[in-house]
């Protein structure tokens, strides 16, 4: 009885936090809709897919990704980093359909690698690296979206990279856009703005998400316009297909060409997706993470599989491979989403719709969507962070600025790569200078020399060791400390016990203290872990 009773009141519990989180997770599954929406047409259209299959991606990655990942404020969908892979893919495997196959094949490699643990990588990434990221991507959506909230929609909504295909890069196609920019989308996008910042501060007023009542302001703005010389163009606003009914609705789906299974590109295709999706996916789940108000901490290896599954879906639907994507996801979470439930539930938005609103939705001008992730923008790239950054070191602010140009000027993964570097440089330095703490004692004319080893001496403090050794003058005593080393690495030691075989050519005595001959790290028992989780 008291197992069903525990049951039954976990169910409730369960029930009261999703009944209690409900009006957060509501309003900002709007957000993210609306953010979604011209994001997933956006890079179907840029990947050389139909636009149908951007939205068939952003539906399944928030209803079915979204349930089964243990992220709460994490969005999947189409992701702006894969755009050149699949464009090249459809390209070199002579077909969509056969596409969708190396699609589903990634999805299935990515429940293998969660199965085999491949999230724990995701523990590895810096926290320098993980905020340089964030900043610049602040920073891209500003720069990115100026064109668009001036009403320059020549290169795709949702693109990231430097380099673009119109033939510009980031600046320039912003010097473009003030060159020839629209008044009503000048319009739009400053109102949007406004409304955005201060509509918030009316509590009472603040229960109609500010940036719902940009989309309706949008759509009347482009009216009020469309009989003056400043109407907006129908490439400046939000276009998804619209059906007329279940049989054209069905019609849109494609299916997988399972007869090029034996084909060697077509795995080397699914193995490259696997891939890079995963690692976009670990580096977002992180980087959310870190912008929890609550702090929870994602199961990395649990995603893997939530992504595999949800890109196996998506492939079997005729869409397009997904991760989790830091764009979308930092928007829940400044919209205040609370729970997963925000993330299904613009889901479900994108479904409805695509079949019972598509005219309407199609009214929206992409000036105020542009506006939503500039605001968006400006929070992950507050001055306040670089000041926070600046004050935890240079080993930290380096990595941190260095991943914030590499990210602006190349694209996600190649700028994270470069941080990387540079944090593995520090990381090296800092563990050559703190292997060990050393005390110097004078007895008559003969020095004492007391070196005490850190709690983990690695690989990393072999050289800082060695040149500390060999140095030590002759006739000096020296005593080695490991009374607080859980673990030294089998280099270390055998540097450690050469040194006191040879010490005595040189007049100098070696004592060791508490090291042992071997050292084995502990596991955590897999019956702790267990008891833990539940």
């Amino acid at each position: 009885m008291q197992n069903g009773n525990s049951i039954f009141s976990r169910l409730e519990v369960k029930k009261y936090i999703l009944k209690k989180n409900l009006k957060h997770d509501l309003p900002s599954s709007i957000v993210v809709f609306l953010v979604a929406l011209p994001l997933c047409l956006g890079i179907a259209l840029a990947s050389g897919a139909p636009l149908f299959a951007g939205l068939v991606t952003g539906i399944v990655g928030g209803i079915v990704v979204s349930t089964l990942s243990g992220s709460q404020l994490s969005v999947s969908g189409p992701a702006a980093g894969l755009t050149a892979i699949v464009l090249g893919a459809i390209a070199q495997l002579g077909g969509y359909e056969t596409f969708l196959l190396a699609v589903v094949l990634a999805g299935a490699m990515q429940l293998v690698l969660g199965l085999l643990k491949g999230g724990t990588i995701g523990n590895y990434f810096p926290s320098s690296v993980i905020e340089g990221m964030l900043a610049a991507i602040g920073l891209t959506l500003i720069l990115k979206q100026l064109p668009h909230a001036l009403g320059i929609d020549s290169d795709f909504f949702g693109d990231e990279s430097f380099f673009q295909k119109d033939n510009e890069n980031t600046f320039s196609a912003i010097g473009n856009a003030f060159s020839h920019f629209s008044l009503a989308a000048i319009v739009i996008s400053g109102l949007s703005i406004a409304v955005l910042i201060f509509w918030p501060k009316f509590k009472k007023l603040a229960v109609v998400p500010a940036p719902l009542l940009v989309v309706v302001l949008g759509i009347v703005l482009t009216f009020v316009f469309q009989n003056t010389g400043f109407a907006l163009q129908a490439k400046q606003m939000v276009e998804i297909p619209v059906v007329s009914g279940w049989s054209e609705f069905t019609a849109l789906f494609a299916i997988p060409n399972f007869s090029a299974i034996t084909d060697s590109k077509v795995w080397v295709v699914a193995a490259t997706i696997a891939v890079v999706a995963s690692l976009e996916t670990l580096l977002s789940i992180e980087a959310v993470d870190k912008i929890d108000p609550i702090k929870r901490v994602s199961p990395t290896n649990r995603e893997l599989m939530a992504q595999g599954a949800g890109n196996m879906v998506s492939g079997m639907l005729g869409g397009l491979p997904m991760t989790s994507v830091i764009v979308r996801s930092s928007a829940n979470v400044n919209a205040g989403g609370r729970t997963k439930m925000s993330a299904i539930f613009h889901g479900v938005w994108l479904l409805l719709s695509l079949l019972f609103i598509p005219g309407i939705i199609n009214m929206i001008p992409l000036a105020c969507l542009a506006a939503i992730l500039l605001v968006t923008g400006y929070k992950l790239t507050r001055i306040a962070l670089f000041k926070h950054m600046y004050h935890k070191g240079w080993d930290q602010f380096i990595p941190f600025v260095i991943t914030i140009i590499a990210v602006l000027l190349t694209d996600l993964l190649k700028g994270v790569a470069i941080g990387m570097l540079f944090s593995i440089f520090y990381l090296l330095r800092t563990n050559m200078r703190n292997p060990f703490f050393y005390k110097i004692q004078e007895e008559g004319n003969k020095k004492n020399l007391r070196i005490k080893l850190a709690e983990e001496v690695s690989f990393l403090n072999k050289a800082a060791i060695q040149v500390v050794l060999t140095k030590i003058p002759k006739e000096t005593n020296v005593i080695i400390d490991g009374t607080n080393s859980r673990y030294i690495d089998p280099d270390v030691l055998e540097t450690i016990f050469n040194y006191k075989h040879n010490a005595y050519t040189k007049g100098i005595i070696v004592t060791l203290e508490n090291i042992k001959t071997q050292y084995i790290v502990p596991k955590l028992d897999s019956k702790i872990i267990e008891e833990i989780n539940n």
